[in-house]
């Protein structure tokens, strides 16, 4: 069973585009380019059908992108 690891694994690392992606999306299911992006950072294989919690959406709302 693929599961989506938790979003403090990898959100800190998601590239900005695959924020914005999340961030702007319609649905709480993850865009292809954001699960491929998961993978890379944290080695997790994401399922299609994997979706955001509530609570992981407001962690993103809430950490902003870390630069340098």
């Amino acid at each position: 069973m693929m599961t989506l690891p938790p979003i403090r694994d990898w959100w800190p690392e998601l590239s900005e585009d695959g924020r914005r992606a999340v961030l702007d999306a319609d649905t709480p299911h993850l865009y292809e380019a954001v699960r491929e992006e998961i993978r890379v950072i944290t080695g997790a294989v994401v399922g299609m059908v994997e979706s955001l919690s509530d609570e992981d959406l407001e962690y993103a709302r809430t950490h902003p992108a870390e630069t340098g």
